[in-house]
């Protein structure tokens, strides 16, 4: 007995009588075959007028977010690429305004310093003229002090060393006599 015989007198519940595997049976065919292309009909119906379309549109829309997810990225990287532009010109102003307040207030504290240094220079040249009238207010104060200096000490000498009296105003005639 072959393997199909066993499998049918099992099937038989040992009747005596063998019947054939449904599925193998030719009687069956044609309504299994109706049943097949009724079902794989109406499968392929639902598939391509339920199914597909609604996958179809979930992969349209997920391409549509796509698109508009790196069309708002590129947007954005060119606003971010703006802005930046926009830093370092604003920075580069900054710097050039503080390049130019720094430049004026050198120039104005080097032209108040300048100012402040005239000043100074007058004050000083005043007061050296000041010091110098008095030095020589003091020196012909002392130079006519050492005229009178001059007689006093020649004629103390003259008394020490010489024994007769000398005047005063005979030594003054002759230390200008001298000088």
């Amino acid at each position: 007995m072959n393997g199909l015989s066993i499998i049918m007198a099992a099937g038989d519940g040992g009747a005596g009588q063998a019947k054939a595997f449904a599925p193998l049976d030719f009687s069956t065919f044609p309504s299994q075959l109706f049943w097949l292309f009724l079902s794989f009909g109406i499968l392929l119906f639902l598939l391509s007028k339920v199914l597909l379309p609604r996958l179809g549109g979930i992969l349209e829309e997920r391409s549509n977010r796509i698109a508009d997810d790196l069309d708002s990225a590129a947007r954005m990287q060119r606003e971010a690429e703006q802005a930046g532009k926009a830093y370092e010109q604003s920075l580069s102003d900054a710097r050039a305004k503080a390049h130019n307040v720094a430049e004026t207030t050198r120039a104005s504290v080097n032209a108040e310093l300048e100012a402040e240094l005239l000043v100074a220079d007058e004050q000083t040249a005043k007061q050296t003229a000041q010091a110098e009238a008095k030095i020589q207010a003091t020196r012909a104060a002392a130079m006519a002090n050492v005229d009178e200096i001059a007689a006093e000490t020649a004629l103390a000498l003259t008394q020490h060393l010489y024994p007769k009296k000398v005047s005063i105003t005979a030594v003054r005639k002759a230390i200008k006599a001298l000088g």
